[in-house]
């Protein structure tokens, strides 16, 4: 094959799939992107269709990026798939989905089942063998609710899958899970042996629901007829096994060496540090890398641009009237009113736990707070208090990573919400920090696309990612004035939610 071979990355996120067709030297043929939502049936649920989202997007937007770019799709060398994890998908004894989709850590459902199986195996045994504790963002809670919720379809049950997986099976009919994903299965996955721990999964499931692991890198199969005939990939394509969204998102970002700290702007904040070795906190999450060699501290904040969207969508009717009639995004608007405001938002400090939180605190039952509002607060204060608050946020896992000796060497911004320059300014204010924007936007799947070439065998090692694909085209600095008030109001955000953290499990008793 010659040097006009292609790259295929498709990414399955919260609220929007895209894909690329990138060529060898990190050029993007071609990309497409469509727009979706998730269910919330009842509060602190969140749920999607592997079907009518996961893989009819794929299929959508596979075909399109061919179509688009007007290629022969003999050309395309390899492709590889990230998606929203972790998640919880059922599966029949034909591999049919069984239920929607239990979500990763915004889905709070299985506070009751975090207990037990805490209580039952105890909370120091988990984190010696997981590096984890158990939290919303676990999937052994969650099947276990399914187990005691669910029977019926629990009885039907085959397979235990995540996102990624779904999609490699309807690509390979291979069942793989990688690495880095597999741990987020707590506590059924010991992360130095690298493999289920049968004991501790058998006290949900029997071991062959769960799928094989592999890392990341690794090809998974290659493209089925069937596959074929419903992607328009050519059979007999490689495919990798590929990995999480977040993970694709810090391959794209070039956050593959030591200090690295990818954070990832999008409708959750997620953030992947890379660690020359293994650094377990308790309040975080530790993994490994997509290859052999490296490990990661993840953090995770449960809503960020899923907050932002909430604010538009309840509280700013003016703004999404005015958009309507100009053409513009409504949070361009909010952004240009917020700006206005001086850093603080006039003492309003909002805790964005409005769907519980991950880390560091881990507490399926946080809960939002606008906190100092007086009469003489406008829309801008409260919308500049939310932006402020993600930055709290990120600030308190940066504190919490350091805490391992994981201090970032470098930030490296992506995902949606690193467009927004207000954004940006703020959490670099915050955390004292500079983050730099990679020229590439288009996040995970471009990722996937170089994953998609070590899979295939083009590449061998991150040196042509970070020489010729990544490439940073601005940088943000902190302002040492605005920061000098963040250090202090940063530290009533801490007091706030230590304060109240027994009302709000109070109210969710109640409610």
């Amino acid at each position: 094959m010659s040097d006009d071979r292609l790259l295929l990355g498709i990414d399955i996120g919260s609220s929007s799939s895209k894909g690329v067709l990138v060529d060898l030297g990190g050029r993007i043929i071609a990309e497409q992107s469509v727009a979706h939502g998730f269910e919330m049936p009842q509060p602190g649920w969140a749920e999607q269709d592997a079907e009518a989202i996961w893989w009819h997007d794929f299929c959508i937007i596979s075909r399109a990026l061919i179509a688009d770019a007007g290629i022969d799709p003999q050309r395309i060398a390899g492709v590889a798939a990230s998606a929203i994890a972790p998640t919880m998908l059922p599966l029949d004894e034909n591999h049919r989905p069984l239920r929607p989709a239990i979500l990763y850590g915004i889905d709070t459902r299985a506070g009751e089942e975090i207990a037990e199986m805490t209580a039952a195996l105890g909370e120091d045994a988990i984190f010696a063998r997981t590096g984890q504790l158990l939290s919303a963002q676990s999937v052994g809670p969650k099947a276990l609710w399914y187990r005691k919720h669910q029977p019926e379809l629990y009885s039907r049950t085959r397979k235990i899958v995540t996102a990624a997986t779904y999609l490699v099976f309807r690509l390979t009919d291979n069942f793989v899970i990688d690495n880095y994903v597999a741990p987020y299965f707590t506590p059924f996955f010991d992360a130095h042996q690298l493999a289920w721990r049968q004991d501790w999964v058998e006290t949900v499931c029997p071991l062959d629901w769960l799928p094989d692991t592999r890392w990341s890198i690794e090809s998974a199969g290659t493209v089925t007829a069937r596959a074929a005939a419903e992607t328009g990939i050519p059979r007999g394509t490689p495919v990798a096994v590929g990995t999480a969204d977040a993970l694709a998102e810090a391959v794209a970002a070039g956050a593959t060496s030591n200090g690295d700290l990818m954070v990832m702007y999008g409708t959750t904040l997620f953030l992947i540090q890379t660690t020359a070795r293994y650094r377990p906190h308790r309040d975080l999450w530790a993994s490994v890398h997509a290859a052999p060699g490296a490990a990661i501290l993840a953090a995770g904040m449960s809503t960020s641009g899923a907050l932002l969207t909430w604010f538009r969508d309840e509280l700013a009717h003016e703004e999404r009237h005015a958009a309507e009639e100009s053409g513009n995004s409504a949070f361009t608007l909010l952004a240009e009113r917020a700006a206005q405001t001086p850093p603080g938002s006039a003492g309003l400090i909002a805790l964005p736990y409005f769907s519980g939180e991950r880390t560091p605190i881990n507490d399926v039952h946080a809960k939002g707070v606008f906190f100092g509002l007086t009469l003489s607060h406008k829309r801008a204060h409260l919308y500049r208090s939310c932006l402020e608050g993600i930055a709290y946020g990120l600030r308190h896992n940066i504190e919490a990573m350091a805490e391992a000796d994981a201090n970032p060497q470098r930030l490296i911004a992506i995902g949606g919400g690193a467009q927004d320059a207000l954004w940006l300014q703020i959490c670099s204010d915050v955390t004292g920090l500079p983050q730099d924007l990679p020229a590439e936007t288009i996040g995970a799947a471009y990722g996937d696309a170089y994953i998609a070439g070590l899979a295939a065998g083009i590449f061998r090692d991150w040196r042509p990612l970070r020489e010729r694909w990544v490439r940073i085209a601005r940088r943000v600095e902190p302002n040492p004035e605005a920061k000098a008030l963040y250090d202090q109001l940063y530290l009533v955000y801490r007091d706030l939610y230590r304060d109240n953290q027994a009302h709000m499990r109070r109210l969710s008793r109640l409610t």
